[in-house]
């Protein structure tokens, strides 16, 4: 290639990662300015920005989700403001590079115009899975196609079999610790890389000790963070956090899981579609086809993993299966006439933005979260938010009253027990409550799968010792319920006390 091809080259790349950030800017700027689309997210924005204050995950404040996660929000309290618009921009980084990256390797089996349009796809596709923000497939799906690059060039016989496999595996240990769920597409692309040196006729010896070094680099980031705790005394509680206490979880109602899998479904079926209807593998030139089952393999493991993890209640659970499967769809769409490309991409952007917008009205958006931080700011002691949005202890610069501060962990059926939090939620509760909180907030209605015995204990207290000061609308049928201390008048256009009992 001339120097000029090279510089040309360059340029066409730059051009196609400018476009992919201002296509991730368009779609998903309604969400900058809501600091509660997702509640998981304004968790680990509140560990992230606690671990400045010298809070230390799993010690002072209980999760299972791998150091990392918290490691890159605390990164984003360094941008400055709030955080809530700083981590929506380093998320929609990890969206560009990601979508950057599978335009980069779809190209070697659609051409470059398939690819760009599987890139922008991607982005958009992330809005109908509550991918807007920063949940953590987000992150690391860009780790994971880095690795799944890496054995591609393996596959392909374009990279060294040991050198490749060490970034494959390196970029799998950093995504163990975002979320350890990559784990059976980790596991299988090690496989991939022992099978590709067995093919390659390197000696078995060699081929151990190869083996031996990529396992060593993807254990590597789990066992610097626990070697980290076990150092200050806290290795137990690591160990707890982030492996024994999903034992102690119950599950949730069959049907309900079976009902957010269709979900799942629902939402993938327009991109399995087009792979299913289009299929492919039928079009790869003879040179590419192994590389491409390569592909087709990580999708089948990739949609394992996600059945295999057992959880549907959001959709986001299911984001690790459309990487692949853009990548694999890619050939399908180069084969489109380029109006059929633009509907369908114009019909993707419009369907997110319809979820965004209806995801805002049933759960709220800034100026509702505003409302409910203005009426909840404790005038002394702690705010405590039985059931409501966690990033109100950031919005109201609230201490926080205990180590289980994410509502779901001493409010839900299945965290109902010591296995499952380290702590009986009954105990924490009361001892939470004795320490009078300055304002407490609650949700109405009540959520379906809450633990009776938690909430018997608020309502008691409640009943004795507070008032209902304020009742903030987040939906068009949720209201959030703040109680402070002492007696007061009820608000007008509060739920009645009987159904508020119930």
């Amino acid at each position: 290639m001339s120097r000029a091809q090279g510089q040309g080259a360059w340029i066409s790349q730059g051009g196609v990662l400018l476009l992919l950030a201002l296509v991730a800017l368009m779609v998903r700027a309604r969400t900058f300015g809501n600091p509660v689309i997702g509640f998981d997210e304004q968790f680990y924005l509140l560990v992230g920005d606690r671990m400045w204050h010298g809070a230390w995950p799993y010690v002072d404040i209980f999760d299972r989700k791998p150091i990392g996660l918290f490691l890159l929000y605390a990164g984003a309290r360094l941008l400055g403001g709030d955080g809530f618009l700083a981590y929506k921009l380093v998320a929609s980084g990890f969206a560009v590079a990601t979508a950057f990256g599978i335009q980069r390797v779809a190209r070697r089996f659609a051409g470059p115009g398939a690819a760009v349009v599987a890139a922008i796809l991607y982005i958009l596709w992330l809005n109908l899975m509550e991918g807007e923000g920063g949940q953590s497939p987000v992150f690391y799906n860009a780790l994971m196609l880095v690795a799944a690059s890496a054995v591609l060039r393996v596959v392909e016989r374009r990279g060294r079999l040991f050198s490749c496999g060490a970034v494959a595996m390196g970029a799998v240990g950093v995504a163990l610790q975002i979320k350890y769920s990559v784990l059976p597409e980790g596991f299988v692309f090690g496989c991939i890389l022992l099978w590709q040196g067995w093919r390659q006729r390197v000696p078995v010896g060699r081929l151990a000790g190869m083996a031996l070094v990529w396992v060593a680099l993807a254990l590597l980031p789990t066992l610097a963070a626990f070697g980290v705790y076990a150092a200050i005394g806290q290795g137990q509680a690591w160990l707890f956090a982030n492996f024994l206490s999903v034992g102690g979880q119950a599950a949730r109602p069959l049907a309900d899981e079976l009902e957010g899998l269709a979900t799942c479904l629902g939402i993938l079926s327009p991109l399995l579609l087009v792979i299913g209807f289009g299929r492919p593998w039928r079009h790869i030139p003879a040179e590419r086809r192994e590389g491409f089952r390569f592909l087709l393999l990580w999708l089948a493991v990739a949609g394992a993993a996600v059945l295999l993890y057992g959880r549907f209640g959001s959709p986001h659970y299911a984001l690790p299966v459309i990487l692949p499967a853009m990548l694999i769809a890619a050939p399908a769409l180069a084969r489109w006439r380029r109006g059929g490309i633009a509907a369908f991409v114009l019909a993707i952007f419009a369907a997110g933005q319809i979820v965004l917008h209806l995801s805002e009205r049933t759960k709220g958006g800034a100026a509702a979260a505003h409302a409910v931080a203005r009426a909840a700011t404790p005038a002394r002691g702690c705010l405590y938010v039985y059931d409501g949005y966690p990033a109100l202890y950031l919005l109201t610069h609230s201490c926080l009253p205990s180590k289980w501060v994410f509502p779901g962990h001493l409010n839900t059926q299945d965290e109902a027990s010591r296995a499952a939090i380290g702590v009986d939620p009954v105990t924490e509760i009361r001892r939470i409550l004795a320490t009078r909180p300055g304002a407490i907030v609650d949700d109405y209605p009540r959520f379906a799968f809450g633990n009776r015995a938690t909430r018997a204990v608020l309502r008691e207290v409640l009943a004795r010792d507070y008032h209902l000061a304020a009742c903030v609308p987040t939906g068009p049928s949720r209201v959030r319920l703040v109680y402070r201390p002492g007696p007061g008048p009820v608000p007008a256009g509060c739920p009645s006390a009987s159904a508020l009992d119930r």
